[in-house]
């Protein structure tokens, strides 16, 4: 049986090729995604512009603060050259840390305590803060409260926080967790506190209860409020991770920094461990500024 030929450049079923491809350009590629097409593209080739500006100008504040260090002397001593390198002699020890040596360890801890410490306070202060804005007499009672004890620092609990929890990484989480709590909780109290009463009416009157409103009206009006949260304390939560991890503790970023490289006089280990932070905290902020763009865009296509 000879087998079956088809003409060349054609298909049995769906025809000549070209005619395909141009149905599915025309079906696909309309004016409308065109248009999306080219915004998307403009917004990311302005995103990679302010990147590479920021990256440029951080380089070359780098090499004149190491420039100055390196050149001038203080209090009649000049200091060692190794005390502030330049920026092209910390990246290669940088990328040999991260493949040959042990930064890639301490920065995965240092990056697993801050994700559980933004898991536990998101999973505690937003259901709070929602009963709280929408409870009003609860939050009369308890304002007050959060009032005084939201602006203490809360690292001057941490002796309390070690002394409780132990010298483990409960403390060091927990510590991460409560600074993160308080600002989650009063945005998400305030968030809840202000919707417009016409729209809980309108869901009310669709039979909705307190549960109802709790799942399809609060939560999703306050997942931006969260979000915003979070991309603003992700410093602080770094900021407080380096000063936990100085205390009773074998791995993690606060600890290379300062145990392993800086007693030891390793300045090029060290500044690459605060790379390694920076570039830790700049890529959790950059999650949560994608998270709150997607979850804003779906917001002000609706509120529900």
């Amino acid at each position: 049986m000879q087998p079956t030929t088809h003409p060349a450049g054609t298909d049995p079923i769906t025809g000549p090729v070209p005619g395909v491809l141009a149905r599915l350009r025309a079906r696909w590629l309309t004016p409308d995604t065109k248009a999306l097409l080219r915004a998307a593209l403009r917004g990311t080739a302005r995103r990679v512009f302010n990147l590479s500006l920021a990256v440029a100008i951080f380089i070359a504040c780098w090499t004149a603060l190491a420039y100055y260090l390196q050149n001038y002397h203080f209090a009649d001593r000049k200091l060692p050259y190794t005390i502030m390198p330049y920026a092209w002699d910390v990246w290669p020890v940088f990328v040999s840390e991260l493949r040959d040596g042990e930064l890639w360890q301490h920065t995965l801890a240092s990056a697993e305590r801050v994700l559980k410490a933004i898991f536990y306070a998101v999973l505690v202060a937003t259901p709070v803060g929602m009963g709280l804005g929408q409870i009003k007499q609860l939050n009369r009672i308890f304002s007050p409260l959060i009032g005084l004890a939201h602006p203490i620092p809360k690292i001057v609990f941490l002796p309390i926080i070690l002394a409780v929890l132990g010298i483990g990484e409960d403390s060091k989480v927990f510590l991460i967790a409560l600074i993160l709590f308080f600002q989650i909780l009063v945005v998400v109290r305030d968030e809840a506190a202000g919707l417009r009463p016409e729209l809980i009416q309108s869901v009310r009157s669709l039979g909705a209860g307190r549960r109802a409103l709790f799942r399809y009206v609060y939560l999703p009006a306050s997942l931006p409020a969260v979000l915003t949260a979070l991309r603003v304390s992700v410093g602080t939560a770094v900021a407080v991770l380096f000063i936990a991890e100085q205390y009773s503790t074998k791995e993690g970023l606060g600890y290379y920094i300062v145990t392993l490289t800086w007693q030891r006089i390793r300045f090029e280990q060290m500044y690459a461990g605060i790379l390694a932070m920076s570039l830790m905290g700049l890529a959790l902020y950059t999650v949560v500024d994608v998270l709150e763009r997607v979850v804003g865009r779906w917001r002000r296509a609706g509120e529900l």
